[in-house]
């Protein structure tokens, strides 16, 4: 054991800290800034943590070892193979494997050690050395470079760039490749048939099938998937914080953004087109007078190379889907918040507000990509910019206790404040419209509204109480007619003297009123704090063009034989849709959030698992729920059938799999017990082809094999490695781990899939992206298809069982895409 432990104190130099945070140095005289030596730590404390996971994990493989012992000499007393063990008795004890330690032949009962980390004695080298190659060992080793990356959160990837305390060799042997700092290695044994991975420092050995021994070539290239993914349909609206951002095109198309895709919507023909220019978060969106311009403005990203991606607005062609402009690359900070075109001088102007701690208003010569002006405009959030019908050089701008009149002259902004004088100043502005006659009319927090007289800053009109609550959109419809909603749900029609001419309330499902929009003839669009967009007429009733969810999206699954998936999430909908007709079957809402789900084979119910250890089985066509049960009181990760419908398997943050026998179609369940042996929570589950087997990753990077009927781990190389997957959405293995990226950490990927026909997997990541690479995936640096349109990390991707359709779901950005394959 000493040497085990050993091993893991020669990856980090623990001494370095303490001599970092004594060293005189690193005082503030030092040249070195205070962020460097603050990232600098958190770099350290990092690598610290990763070490104590290295020693909780050997731990953890001794007392397993030592169970795993017990067992097996248990097993060999008896005399041959009991009914209820059809395959225990049966296992040779050839070379045997978890995924990190391969054992030498022997007969006696020494057992494995699953990570491999307890019984290795690692050798360290110095970061700046080149690689070792072994002499006298058929290993071939690939060298992978390690680059910085992004990621979701504010994870630091320090944990394997950090230096080694020694560059002696403790192990002469020299019989496993090492893992340098900064590197990813990847090596192969052909006397073993094993391919070895390394992620943060952990090996992952991935034995491959008996006939691909012989043939397998470490360096052979990978090709490119001959198919490739067009995105289909976008399910979702960005309703819940952006506002001022539905419209209707003379063409017929609604346009609307969630994610980092606007949507244009054909509701009568039911198609959809998208403009896919932008690489994150859209926060807002304009149309010029023209109804063919388009202006939309993102958030500041990382790239999945760790690089800035600036915050800026593209101005693009909505008939073409052709970009024409970008403006304000290095410019603007953070994030964009408002965006307007000017209506009088043929829309040549744009107005943008970004979210910088000023929340800087600019104006720009949008052909030229010439800024005009510039101007503070408030340390407090900005809601609305607009500029005024009939004079170009005026813009108002609403927010948080402030309204403001711009006045463009000799490219200078001269603001004056809005004078509420006798009223009571509300704590926020919230929206800004203006009438036929040229007056601006602003909604409050206070559910008023007011007139402010054209030309001047003071208030003209008052609707007091006009809404319950905040005001959060006013239009002008084309006949004059001020049309409000807000918080309170309703939605209010104004004549020209500011009488309530009609009312209406859209139903609570709904959510409240977020931003409105005039459709053709009497219909009227509405955005919803819910995320539903609504079309309908005043008098009459609205209903839903597009919805989805409100909140983190993690599970999906695909029905065994309808065109039809199922969505859940963190705000406790369960969703059924139909991918043909891109409408929501129904949606039920559940006590819990829910995490992960997965069809019966016979598709006639669906199993949901939620963040509480909870978990219920839900009817497909009625909805009805049949039955639900407790397993430990952590999130479910998986919920997965066997292919013969038979048993569940459901795989836990606790770290345990818990098996249930199926009954009647999926309307019996009962225990059979759970699997145990993973030292961190599990990430992934599959069967084999004939459901006597199960395969799961976890957290900590192990691929452990189970017998899920007896709960038992299978630990035999020879019984596993030929083993047919009915699905293959394990992130590690032999036939996948080429879709891991250089300079990877082991959590960018959330999640993979395979075709049916087995000839493409896919995968979802922390950076938005959907990858598409050739199945089987077993060369380093497969090169994949890339495909953006997810602002958040991608949780998780499905083929539809027939294969002609993907589904992704981003986490944050709260949407789901569907991509046809071509």
């Amino acid at each position: 054991m000493e040497d085990g432990f050993s091993s893991y104190s020669s990856l980090y130099d623990t001494s370095s800290l303490l001599q970092f945070c004594n060293d005189d140095s690193a005082s503030a005289a030092s040249s070195m800034e205070v962020t460097d030596r603050i990232a600098s730590l958190e770099q350290r404390v990092q690598m610290q943590e990763d070490e104590i996971q290295l020693l909780k994990s050997a731990l953890a493989d001794v007392v397993r070892r030592l169970n795993a012992s017990e067992e097996q000499q248990a097993m060999g007393s008896r005399r041959g193979p009991t009914k209820a063990r059809p395959m225990i008795a049966t296992l040779p004890l050839r070379p045997t494997v978890n995924n990190g330690t391969i054992l030498p032949k022997k007969g006696s009962g020494t057992l494995p050690s699953p990570s491999g980390s307890g019984s290795r004695k690692d050798n360290s080298t110095p970061a700046n050395k080149s690689t070792v190659r072994r002499a006298n060992s058929n290993e071939h080793v690939g060298t992978l470079t390690r680059k910085d990356s992004g990621d979701k959160g504010n994870r630091t990837r320090a944990g394997s760039t950090g230096s080694n305390s020694s560059g002696k060799r403790s192990d002469s042997k020299q019989r496993d490749p090492v893992f340098n700092a900064g590197m990813r290695r990847v090596t192969h044994c052909k006397e073993e048939g094993y391919v070895k991975m390394y992620l943060k420092g952990r090996p992952i050995t991935m034995f491959m099938p008996k006939d691909q021994v012989d043939s397998y070539c470490l360096e052979a290239k990978a090709d490119l998937p001959s198919n490739k993914l067009k995105l289909d349909w976008v399910y979702g609206y960005r309703g819940r914080d952006c506002r001022s951002n539905l419209y209707l095109l003379p063409t017929g198309e609604t346009v609307y953004f969630i994610a980092s895709v606007v949507v244009l919507f054909n509701v009568d023909e039911q198609l959809q087109r998208h403009y896919t220019g932008h690489t994150d978060d859209i926060k807002c969106l304009a149309v010029h007078p023209d109804k063919i311009t388009i202006a939309t403005g993102q958030v500041a990203g990382t790239s999945s190379d760790g690089k800035q991606l600036a915050p800026h607005v593209r101005v693009w062609d909505s008939v073409s889907l052709n970009t024409l402009h970008v403006l304000g690359t290095g410019f603007f900070d953070r994030a964009l918040v408002c965006l307007a075109f000017s209506k009088s001088n043929g829309g040549n102007t744009l107005c943008v507000v970004d979210d910088s701690n000023d929340h800087v208003l600019s104006v720009w010569d949008w052909q030229r990509e010439d800024r005009l002006a510039e101007v503070k405009c408030s340390n407090e959030s900005v809601f609305a910019a607009d500029f005024h019908p009939t004079d170009c050089n005026v813009i108002v701008t609403c927010g948080k206790s402030h309204l403001y009149f711009w006045s463009l002259e000799k490219g200078m902004l001269i603001k004056k404040q809005g004078l509420f004088e006798k009223q009571e100043k509300p704590k926020f502005v919230l929206c800004v419209t203006f009438a036929e006659n040229g007056d601006a009319i602003t909604g409050d927090s206070s559910g008023n509204i007011l007139v402010w007289g054209k030309g001047t800053n003071r208030i003209s009109h008052v609707i007091q109480g006009a809404h319950e609550g905040s005001i959060f959109a006013l239009s002008t419809l084309r006949n004059g007619t001020l049309v409000s909603g807000g918080k309170d749900r309703r939605l209010v029609c104004w004549d020209s003297s500011y009488q309530q001419i009609q009312t209406v309330e859209v139903p609570e499902l709904f959510g409240p009123i977020r931003t409105i929009a005039e459709g053709r003839g009497e219909t009227v669009l509405i955005g919803t704090t819910k995320n539903f967009v609504l079309q309908g007429s005043l008098d009459g009733e609205f209903m839903p063009i597009t919805q989805g969810h409100t909140d983190e999206l993690w599970g999906l699954a695909v029905h065994p034989w309808k065109p039809q998936f199922l969505t859940c999430g963190y705000d406790r909908q369960v969703c059924l849709w139909d991918s043909s007709s891109h409408q929501l079957i129904w949606t039920k809402s559940m006590e819990d959030s829910a995490q992960s789900a997965g069809f019966h084979p016979s598709g006639a119910v669906v199993a949901i698992g939620t963040q509480t250890g909870r978990w219920l089985v839900l009817d497909t066509d009625s909805k009805d729920l049949v039955t639900v049960h407790t397993d430990g009181n952590e999130q479910l990760s998986v919920m997965s059938y066997g292919p013969d419908g038979n048993f569940l398997a459901i795989g836990s943050h606790d770290n345990y799999i818990y098996i249930y026998a199926v009954a009647e179609n999926g309307r019996k369940y009962s225990r059979v017990g759970k699997c145990s042996g993973h030292s961190s929570f599990i990430t992934h589950l599959d069967w084999s082809v004939d459901s006597q087997y199960l395969v799961s990753n976890s957290g900590d990077y192990e691929i452990l094999y189970w017998i899920p009927s007896v709960c038992k781990q299978v630990v035999s190389v020879e019984t596993t490695r030929d083993i047919e997957w009915a699905t293959y959405t394990c992130a590690l293995g032999f036939q996948v781990f080429g879709l891991w990226p250089d300079g990877s950490d082991g959590t960018d990927i959330n999640a993979v899939c395979r075709t049916n026909d087995k000839s493409l997997l896919v995968t979802g990541d922390d950076f938005g992206k959907v990858h598409l690479f050739s199945y089987p995936c077993s060369q380093f640096r497969a090169p994949s298809h890339a495909y953006g349109g997810h602002s958040s990390h991608v949780t998780n991707v499905t083929f539809l069982h027939d294969d002609s359709y993907l589904v992704s779901t981003g986490g944050k950005d709260m949407s789901v895409m569907q991509w046809r394959i071509v």
